[in-house]
């Protein structure tokens, strides 16, 4: 009787020695491999998520982002540790309350709360933090009593989607495309530049950024050069050789990063990302509003520098440059509509203001112009409601970011006004293929106008820029670069003749009085591109020599000044008033 037993002890002997190997302390001395397996399972997902993390910054950083997000999860823990207690006294199921898979769990409770308090309350911390915001713009912006007049000699001219076709009208590089503009500021001249990106999936996959487009915004013509060179972090790459895949992964993470504007300094080009960061506030209820946090530059080898406000500012090659985010001066304006607290934006609506929607594509304030002391966002808000006009102009000094507010002491047209009344002084133009674009307030000698230029709805070049006296409503319109810089130096008095319906300019002379041309010789390609502009003054005549052989042969027509037009046959010249 006494082997079974020790067979069946063996046996158990046996199959305890086996289980013990996989213990968890792994075999008879705690063997390790089974706890590096599950620490191994558990790293996994972190370690994948931490290589991937770019991709996962919007949902991070929004989440960084709102500390409201604490009082729900309270709440949800909360019900569902009473919802758990309820049911363990009334009905001990492993259902939860009632003992049916139909009724409530209290992990379906703490959901549902959790749920229900972000949609409730959402919207209020985002009322408060625009309140918070609003309060800090006010009490750091500086309220002066006139503006900075322009820089006549960088003058904005052309438009964002005007820039855009310029740009892709003159690529001549089939693997590669123009990517989005931004404006910078190269030997103290305004561009509009833009990234030469791969084009099409497999040029994506296997090529960089080949360098950056450059359209002059100071002239009406297709002023337009590359510069080349590689960027290895660049702009429209494949996600691994982008310049936002490494800057989330080399410089900060919990930062929110505007759109990259290309600067070109003495032919190395360089990636700006100016970017905001949080300011936590706990009262009334936690909130965050954003802050400027710095720029970024990424070099064309990829390295990646993080700079300080401060530090941005004397950088050599930031110098001229908008280095302050232009979604959040944007933000910060807008958020001033609650200066006289919550309860006035929602019932009186008492000095409430809006950013003044504008005509246009692309036309979005704010806008970079720069000054006669630098470079600067311009922002024009208008009354809230139906009131259209002139309220207050912002101003950001893009190197600083220092906020200043201009109010006009007396009523002036705002720029939805001024586009109107650009169509009623320029009669002859067809609107049904014309349209205003980018209203932008310029100060020349102190007095206000809105600089509107008319575009082709296919944003094809700049027909003419009308200059609407904000104050008078009088309308002036010049089709000549030289004419409109010589006007914004102050050229022409700013109390000359002319009302909201007496326009010179296009088909009527440039309106610039004393001194302005009669004639204007044009030199256009045959899209329609305005290559180059000659101004006839005074007595002076035009000549126009038909060469044969490459001999001038004579004269082939002599346009003296004051016609109306003179064609000719070859190379379809035109000398026009």
């Amino acid at each position: 009787m006494s082997s079974p037993n020790t067979s069946e002890e063996s046996g158990d002997r046996a199959s305890d020695e086996e289980t013990s190997e996989w213990s968890p302390g792994g075999g008879r001395d705690g063997g390790r491999p089974p706890l590096v397996a599950l620490l191994g399972v558990a790293l996994l997902p972190l370690l994948v998520a931490w290589f991937f993390r770019p991709t996962l910054h919007a949902v991070v950083y929004a989440l960084y982002t709102t500390p409201l997000l604490v009082v729900p999860l309270v709440a949800a823990v909360v019900a569902g540790w009473f919802s758990a207690g309820y049911a363990r006294r009334e009905t001990p199921s492993e259902y939860g309350i009632g003992g049916d898979d139909r009724q409530v769990s209290p992990l379906r409770v703490a959901g549902v709360v959790f749920v229900v308090g972000i949609l409730v309350l959402s919207p209020v911390v985002n009322v408060v933090a625009g309140a918070t915001l609003s309060d800090r713009t006010m009490a750091g912006a500086t309220t002066v009593e006139r503006l900075d007049d322009v820089d006549a000699d960088n003058p904005r001219i052309v438009t964002r989607a005007v820039a855009e076709q310029y740009a892709s009208n003159t690529l001549n590089r089939p693997q590669y495309r123009v990517g989005e503009t931004a404006i910078t500021v190269a030997n103290g001249t305004p561009y509009w530049a833009a990234p030469l990106s791969p084009d099409g999936l497999f040029n994506v996959l296997t090529k960089k950024q080949a360098g950056t487009v450059l359209v002059d915004t100071t002239t009406q013509g297709a002023n337009v050069r590359v510069v080349e060179g590689t960027m290895e972090k660049g702009i429209g790459t494949v996600f691994f050789e982008s310049y936002r895949w490494h800057l989330l992964k080399s410089g900060e993470y919990l930062v929110d990063y505007g759109d990259p504007k290309m600067v070109v300094e003495n032919g190395t080009q360089h990636i700006v990302v100016p970017y905001s960061k949080p300011t936590f506030h706990l009262t009334p209820i936690p909130h965050s509003t954003p802050s400027w946090g710095g720029v970024a530059v990424v070099d064309p080898d990829g390295t990646v520098r993080t700079l300080s406000p401060e530090q941005a500012a004397e950088s050599s090659v930031l110098a001229g440059q908008q280095l302050y985010p232009e979604d959040l001066a944007r933000r910060r304006v807008a958020a001033t509509k609650y200066r006289n607290g919550i309860v006035n934006t929602f019932t009186s609506h008492e000095d409430e203001i809006e950013v003044a929607p504008l005509p246009g594509d692309d036309n979005d304030q704010p806008f970079f112009v720069l000054t006669e002391e630098g470079p600067q966002y311009v922002v024009a808000v208008e009354p809230y409601g139906e009131a259209q006009g002139l309220r207050e102009v912002w101003t950001i000094d893009g190197q600083t970011g220092a906020f200043e507010v201009y109010r006009p002491t007396q009523s002036l047209f705002g720029p939805q006004k001024a586009a109107d009344l650009v169509r009623q002084a320029a009669r002859q133009t067809d609107w049904n293929r014309f349209s205003p674009a980018e209203p932008i307030l310029t100060v020349i000698d102190d007095r206000e106008y809105w600089q509107v230029r008319i575009v082709p709805e296919d944003n094809s070049g700049i027909a003419y820029v009308a200059f609407v006296d904000a104050q008078s409503g009088d309308v002036r319109e010049f089709e000549d670069t030289d004419a409109i810089r010589r006007f914004l130096a102050g050229a022409t008095p700013t109390n000359a003749t002319g009302g909201a319906g007496d326009a010179a300019g296009a088909g009527g002379g440039s309106g610039l009085g004393n001194g302005a041309p009669t004639v204007v010789v044009q030199r256009v390609a045959e899209n329609g591109t305005v290559l180059e502009t000659m101004e006839v003054y005074g007595d002076e005549t035009v000549r126009i020599r038909q060469p044969a052989n490459g001999t001038e042969t004579g004269n082939a027509s002599t346009a003296s000044a004051g016609s109306a037009e003179t064609n000719t046959t070859a190379g379809g010249i035109r000398a026009g008033a």
